[in-house]
């Protein structure tokens, strides 16, 4: 029940500065970043209820937000960023840190666990989280499986630098983007460190860094790297999605799927990110918890796989065939053989 003695929180007895926060979260259970009518189930939502909820900006409308990225449902982030106005201990001409509101602290007592702030960094007022974002790198995870894994290294070089993506994207024409020239300044391929990599379940990660990114382009271009590391694409397939002439529209191919993507840094210039070491142990502490649970469930299925593999190499031998299945499902849809162009579709 309402307590209707409560008073309303005056806003006007205290200072605001512009901030920007780093959040992390783990986007499996969420209907992804961006707040949606038909359900609270968001990332934002959850932000804006904890930022509200303990008196750190009077509403949205009024907090001058912005986000770095709007990451889809199912994605997670690392270095997710959101630049806003919110209240504040000290005056406009005191800068003594020690005597703020310890921001990550405030918000982390009500936020899920799976959705904490990492860091706060002091910004200008007309500074933006999505703008003025230097770089982003997005990082995908995978298992080997039967993957070549030096044929998608190989293919994945080809990705550098400006290039038009609109076959390597899900047009995005109701935001009012038409313009698909963007620039990737870094990717990598490389095993995750606690595996081994010769493994078949060993994962591995790719990492891919530039300053802005088309709807779905990283799991587009996974998907294609993933079929390429399956040996049903050759690299020279990623040649023939960049020729516009020969491929004015995006062919039919399977789209990777969003579970293994993390936007995991976001880049800016002279920040100075303020890190609580109290407030930095309860987040580490919290994803310990869910890292325990998560890697119980995974010791007890690899424990089970094992015995499995065992019994069906007794008997039929060692079966190639039951690698392939390791990336096959992160591959999204009907999945063809091979990727036809338009011109090729209109030959057949």
């Amino acid at each position: 029940m309402e307590n209707k003695n409560q008073k309303t929180f005056d806003f006007s007895k205290y200072s605001s500065r512009h901030i920007l926060l780093k959040i992390f979260y783990l986007g499996w259970g969420y209907q992804g970043y961006v707040t949606q009518e038909d359900t609270t189930n968001t990332i934002e939502h959850h932000l804006f209820e904890a930022l509200t909820k303990t008196k750190l900006i009077k509403d949205r409308s009024s907090s001058n937000y912005h986000r770095c990225g709007r990451t889809d449902k199912g994605v997670s982030a690392f270095g997710q960023t959101i630049s806003i106005d919110i209240r504040s201990n000290l005056s406009d001409n005191q800068d003594d840190i020690e005597k703020e509101i310890n921001y990550c602290r405030v918000l982390n007592r009500v936020l899920p666990n799976d959705i904490q702030c990492i860091a706060w960094a002091s910004t200008n007022n007309s500074f933006s989280a999505r703008f003025d974002c230097k770089s982003r790198t997005y990082k995908y995870f995978f298992p080997k499986g039967n993957l070549n894994i030096e044929n998608m290294q190989f293919a994945s070089k080809k990705l550098l630098g400006t290039h038009d993506f609109r076959n390597f994207c899900k047009m995005d024409v109701g935001n009012g983007v038409v313009e698909f020239i963007r620039n990737i300044t870094s990717i990598g391929i490389e095993p995750v460190k606690s595996y081994d990599s010769e493994n078949e379940y060993a994962l591995y990660v790719i990492s891919i860094k530039g300053n802005a990114f088309l709807w779905h382009q990283i799991r587009c271009i996974l998907g294609i790297l993933l079929l390429i590391g399956q040996k049903k694409e050759d690299p020279s397939i990623i040649d023939e999605l960049f020729n516009i002439e020969k491929n004015p529209r995006k062919p039919e191919y399977s789209m990777a799927s969003e579970i293994p993507l993390n936007l995991f840094f976001s880049e800016y210039d002279d920040l100075t990110w303020h890190y609580d070491k109290d407030s930095l142990g309860q987040v580490i502490e919290k994803l310990n918890n869910i890292w325990t649970h998560t890697a119980i469930k995974q010791s007890m299925i690899k424990e089970m796989l094992n015995n499995l593999n065992e019994n069906l190499e007794n008997i039929n031998g060692i079966q190639e065939e039951n690698k392939k299945c390791l990336s096959d499902c992160l591959l999204q849809g009907v999945k063809p053989k091979k990727i036809h162009s338009c011109h090729e579709k209109a030959n057949v």
